[in-house]
């Protein structure tokens, strides 16, 4: 018989005994850790802890289990959530009509290597609705013409919404989606959407960064994954990575490049966050890999 297995992530004010109630907590309980990571900022005077462990006591129920960490989570004042390992995660994936990262997670997810559920994807564009097709997926149209409205996008934006909770959406990725969400949305989203983008921004911003990087000789390119905030492109920073480049190479060779990069770089912030190996530090993240 297999045993029920869990991921506890908490923060709380670093103090003495955390690891000790928390590693105590779960022998009482009947439960085996399997792994464990934590971390003490100096800076923000945090603690942070990542715990995957099997509960393998059977007379100890998960809704026992669950209110009496939730006892000992008010007594220390930690902010904490306990999730079922087992448990795929529902992601929705977003795009306009630049389809690498979509592709690419796409072919992840089918390859077993990202282990969720994909209920939708959503566009501004039809560009992809066949992608989508091949996976099984159904394909949500949300048009946004140029020059929209702002009672225009706020429509398009609610239609978003209940696509998210229709759905029970637990992670919202901005495959490479061109359109900037309104403050209510990224509020909305907040700690559970993530974007990706190339790393030339503030320097090379609109159309074309990699003409305008090869213009300047750029020698590093390189992408950012970080979670969506009403702070464009301002997000706590997940994941990030840089390729070498040099004067040979032009523009689409460059295009090219970081477009690998973006793929690999949110597939590696997509997983950890299924993974629950993320944790909010104020503006930044601590990411136990």
């Amino acid at each position: 018989m297999t045993h029920p297995e869990y991921i506890l992530t908490l923060s709380c004010l670093d103090q003495r005994g955390i690891v000790h109630r928390v590693s105590g907590f779960l022998v009482e309980h009947g439960c085996n850790i399997i792994d464990s990571a934590q971390f003490g900022d100096d800076q923000s005077q945090l603690f942070f802890m990542r715990v995957h462990f099997s509960a393998d006591d059977p007379s100890v129920s998960e809704t026992a289990l669950r209110a009496n960490f939730d006892a000992l989570a008010a007594s220390m004042q930690m902010t904490a959530q306990l999730n079922d390992a087992r448990k795929k995660p529902k992601m929705m994936l977003m795009v306009s009509k630049i389809g690498h990262c979509l592709n690419d997670l796409l072919f992840r997810y089918r390859s077993g290597l990202l282990p969720v559920e994909i209920p939708a994807i959503v566009s501004n564009h039809m560009d992809f609705y066949q992608l989508a097709a091949s996976y099984n997926i159904p394909f949500h149209y949300l048009p946004l013409a140029a020059g929209a409205s702002d009672a225009d996008k706020t429509r398009q934006e609610q239609k978003l919404l209940e696509l998210v909770s229709l759905h029970d959406i637990d992670l919202v990725v901005l495959a490479r989606y061109m359109q900037i969400l309104s403050p209510a949305v990224c509020e909305a989203f907040r700690g559970k959407a993530i974007n990706i983008h190339h790393s030339f921004l503030p320097s090379f911003k609109g159309a074309k960064p990699y003409a305008q990087a090869h213009v300047r000789g750029v020698k590093l390119i390189g992408a950012t994954a970080h979670f969506v905030t009403g702070d464009l492109d301002e997000g706590p920073i997940i994941e990030q990575d840089v390729e070498r480049v040099d004067h040979a190479m032009g523009p689409e060779t460059l295009t090219a490049i970081g477009r690998d990069v973006e793929c690999v770089v949110l597939a590696r912030a997509v997983k950890w966050f299924i993974e629950h190996r993320i944790l909010l530090n104020g503006g930044k993240t601590v990411v136990f890999r």
